[in-house]
């Protein structure tokens, strides 16, 4: 396809439009899939890496001036997932 010229650039725009309308459908689908299985009892979302003791613990450690990199390794987390754990239970 020539994208050169006014009708190429055209083309293009159309093109674009119609896989930005197909995303979109898409993520709407997957979004009431997701709510279907939630009804059902199917879908429950991403388990949890660390149990409610786990996270007690890491606070207790955190709370001591332990390096949250270090607890990080040492819990087989990232530290992005860390600081998601310290996050929810504030």
């Amino acid at each position: 396809i020539d994208l050169s010229g006014a009708v190429g650039r055209m083309i293009a725009a159309v093109l674009l439009g119609l896989a930005e309308i197909e995303l979109e459908y898409r993520q709407q689908r997957q979004m009431a899939g997701i709510e279907v299985a939630k009804t059902k009892g199917v879908y429950r979302g991403r388990k949890k890496v660390l149990s409610t003791g786990n996270v007690t613990l890491l606070k207790q450690r955190i709370a001591k001036d332990e390096t949250k990199t270090h607890l990080a390794k040492e819990f087989g987390i990232s530290r992005e997932t860390l600081y998601q754990y310290l996050k929810i239970d504030s």
